[in-house]
């Protein structure tokens, strides 16, 4: 996929090394960037997502029902039909049951120029989701509904094969992988709100069900910006997070996007499901070449992978991914500034962000991306970022220390001059946000402070 003049285009881009070297939905809460003098200049990211028992029975159901319990779901209950569903990746139709589930409209405290969603999801082999958006433009009218993935957690013979869906516009918004996005964004016209439906796939005659626990968005407006302002240091900490390195897998699996030299995503993702004390079984391990050190990196490429895109680097596929593990919930969204980073790392909760930028605008980096996935770990007494960079040759030299002022630009601007002199996309602040579906006190406190829970 080609869009040289849309943020996604790096929206975890392989490493560019060689080229350069409900409840919640009701009271959403909204990140806001600063203005030079240090003023808020007004909330630029809304987050909505359903995952109580109230928010699944609050739907629009045609088939699902909702579960209550410790971690309340949506699953089938009675299939509102059946659909042949023709795989484009193996060329397989195959019959399917299905159900669905609508939220209600959720108006956006942030008239949108993007919007992405992620889930969190349980999907036996033998069963997939697709999830869609339906948005309101500024002016009245009505997007289609857009398939913003269909997904599963298998790759199995009687699996779909995960994908986005390419070619989806209305000559006025347009799907790009993983994102909705306006064309035009210095017309004015902008999505102030949506609806997001749920279809639950099964094969015919069996119980199977995928069981969703949690659906949302992020929509945001952020400003067309060459630099941010650096934000005040307000933290000393660095959280122990296990280290991986992406280049030691390079050639491995090829099949997953050219081996591990683009895996920067699902190698960053595994750094932070281990953080948490999940990993693959070594059941699950099994398929990978035992000569290969860290298969786990493996299993999170091959699992991540969207076989449209032909990459790793699906944003919501790596959250989706993360929880799959026991109790373990996710999303993706943006962040207004590191100030906000902190607030994560301080309770305990480690992040991933997407930056891209030349080989000088990154201090000790020794290279330069089109578009890059990194974790953040903690900061240093100057303010500086801690990172696990992926892109490193070897697990050991994993931990790097970054500028936080470079940092803060690389992450979060929407623009930037490439190594041709050319104008180019940043992804305006996304990261992806994974932790504990029970956290503590001090966890909850900081994820509702940056509008996840």
């Amino acid at each position: 996929m080609t869009r040289p003049t849309s943020r996604r285009t790096v929206l975890a881009a392989a490493l560019a090394v060689a080229a350069s070297t409900g409840a919640s939905a009701a009271a959403p809460a909204a990140a806001a960037v600063r203005d030079p003098a240090g003023a808020p200049a007004g909330p630029l990211v809304d987050n909505a997502f359903w995952t109580s028992y109230a928010d699944w029975r609050a739907g629009e159901r045609h088939g699902t029902r909702a579960v209550s319990g410790a971690r309340p779901s949506l699953v089938i209950d009675v299939p509102a039909g059946r659909v042949d569903y023709r795989d484009p990746h193996t060329g397989r139709t195959s019959a399917w049951e299905y159900a669905s589930w609508t939220s209600p409209e959720h108006r956006a405290t942030v008239p949108a120029t993007e919007v992405i969603a992620s889930w969190n999801a349980a999907t036996p082999a033998g069963t997939w989701l697709q999830v869609e958006l339906r948005g309101r433009y500024s002016d009245g009218a009505d997007t289609p509904w857009y398939v913003l993935g269909r997904w599963t957690s298998g790759d199995g013979e009687g699996d779909i094969r995960r994908t986005s869906v390419d070619g989806q516009s209305d000559g006025r918004g347009s799907v790009w992988t993983d994102t909705f996005a306006v064309d035009d964004a210095a017309s004015g016209l902008r999505l102030v709100s949506y609806r997001l439906r749920l279809t639950l796939y099964r094969g015919p005659g069996t119980r199977l069900t995928p069981a969703v626990h949690r659906i949302g968005a992020m929509a945001s407006d952020i400003p067309d910006r060459f630099t941010v302002p650096a934000s005040t240091p307000g933290l000393v900490r660095e959280l122990t997070v296990p280290r991986y390195s992406q280049n030691i897998h390079t050639g491995q699996y090829p099949e997953y996007d050219n081996g591990g030299e683009a895996w920067c995503s699902p190698t960053s993702s595994q750094m932070i499901i281990e953080y948490w004390g999940r990993r693959p079984t070594a059941a699950d391990l099994a398929w990978v070449d035992p000569a290969f050190a860290d298969p786990q990196v493996c299993h999170a490429a091959r699992f991540t992978y969207d076989h449209q895109y032909e990459g790793c680097g699906n944003w919501p596929f790596n959250a989706a991914y993360a929880a799959t593990y026991p109790d373990m919930s996710s999303a993706v969204t943006r962040l207004g500034s590191l100030t906000e980073a902190e607030t994560l790392v301080r309770a305990g909760i480690p992040l991933i962000t997407s930056q891209s930028f030349l080989r000088d605008e990154l201090t000790g980096a020794g290279y330069g991306t089109a578009g890059h996935l990194m974790t953040v770990i903690g900061f240093t007494a100057d303010g500086d970022v801690i990172a696990n960079d992926p892109a490193s040759p070897d697990d050991a030299a994993v931990r790097r220390v970054y500028r936080r002022a470079e940092w803060e630009t690389i992450w979060l601007r929407t623009k930037r001059y490439n190594a041709a002199g050319n104008v180019a996309s940043g992804t305006g602040g996304v990261a992806y946000v994974y932790w504990p579906a029970e956290p503590s006190a001090v966890q909850r406190r900081a994820l509702r402070a940056v509008g996840l829970i």
